[in-house]
């Protein structure tokens, strides 16, 4: 049964009104000049939770940011209610220019880049010496991810009780990085936490490692008032530990300052999103050897200019197969 008749274009056949249609469209943002500056603490769920001032202030993304996020350690500029109490709500308006980026994919095929970190003045790479065995592959991944992101990188090296860190420390000799080991007696009693704060104190640090390496209990060893739930026993079968920490939460450090972000560990690194042709400025020896490359060189071809550049006695030989080594992690598997 028709609801109306035959002539549908009546006058008074109702319509409703749309709001949004009839709004015309303009790009103009609101200006929020009264935004409060904070930084992103921890994200869950699409709540983000900021410091102002003194105080821990739960926010969400304003609409007109778009598909834009802020992720841990982002400097932000929020509105709304900022008392920080229970039940209140605040909208992150701005974000701010970041100075460093910790990026990963799921693989390497994987074209979806994740940031994981923003901000960091370093990245503390935490693995075993043994109980997960080390994996060199994915060591070199993280540290092409800081060499790209503009991260200083820090190897951190737990339970020296049960090996020595003589072989995996001279395999990245060449590459200059400062590292600190510790044993388990270390990492309770306090002394590798003591360690750490000297290459820590004042700097926002990214923590990032395999799981089951005790990366979890450092951040507990160095934050006590603040402590995670720490980690499973590592699996006898396969060697990897059990995920519990399962989003990244930058906590303060005590005098002299600064601020520990612990990541959730990880068992791949994805290198989609690095560009090779960057891995070279994290390597100023060998950067001027490159101006004799052909195009689109991948610096690990016969005709690539650094192995004159080396030979001439310009650079370490170590320094450029460590650079090569680096280049090619990104077209391999991290157990391989």
């Amino acid at each position: 049964m028709r609801r109306y008749g035959k002539h549908t274009d009546e006058d008074d056949i109702r319509q409703r009104p749309n709001p949004k249609g009839n709004r015309p469209r303009t790009s103009i943002r609101p200006k929020h000049e009264d935004a409060a500056e904070g930084m992103v603490l921890t994200v869950d769920r699409g709540r983000l939770t900021c410091l102002v001032e003194d105080r821990t202030v739960l926010a969400m993304k304003a609409r007109e940011l778009g598909r834009k996020a802020a992720v841990v350690g982002d400097r932000v500029e929020l509105v709304g209610d900022l008392s920080g109490k229970k039940d209140t709500l605040a909208r992150i308006v701005r974000i701010g220019k970041r100075t460093s980026v910790l990026r990963r994919t799921a693989d390497d095929d994987d074209p979806y880049e994740r940031v994981v970190v923003a901000n960091a003045d370093q990245l503390a790479i935490v693995t075993a010496l043994a109980d997960p065995e080390p994996r060199p592959r994915l060591i070199d991944r993280c540290l092409v991810a800081a060499f790209d992101g503009g991260l200083e990188p820090l190897l951190v090296l737990t339970k020296s009780d049960l090996a020595p860190p003589s072989a995996l420390l001279e395999l990245y000799g060449a590459l200059d990085i400062p590292y600190v080991v510790t044993s388990r007696d270390e990492l309770y009693h306090g002394e590798a936490a003591e360690r750490l704060r000297e290459h820590i104190g004042g700097r926002i640090t990214a923590f990032v490692g395999h799981s089951g390496v005790g990366k979890t209990t450092l951040v507990n060893a160095l934050v006590p008032e603040e402590r995670r739930r720490s980690t499973g026993v590592v699996n006898a079968v396969t060697g990897r530990g059990r995920h519990t920490t399962t989003s990244a939460l930058a906590l303060p450090l005590a005098a002299p300052g600064g601020w520990v972000i612990d990541t959730p560990g990880v068992r791949s690194f994805g290198l989609h999103h690095v560009d090779p042709s960057r891995v070279i400025n994290a390597f100023p020896d060998l950067q001027p050897g490159t101006e004799g490359c052909p195009r689109a060189c991948s610096h690990d071809e016969p005709d690539c200019a650094l192995d004159e550049w080396v030979a001439q006695g310009h650079a370490d030989p170590a320094r450029l197969y460590s650079l090569r080594r680096l280049l090619a992690t990104r077209e391999r598997r991290e157990g391989d």
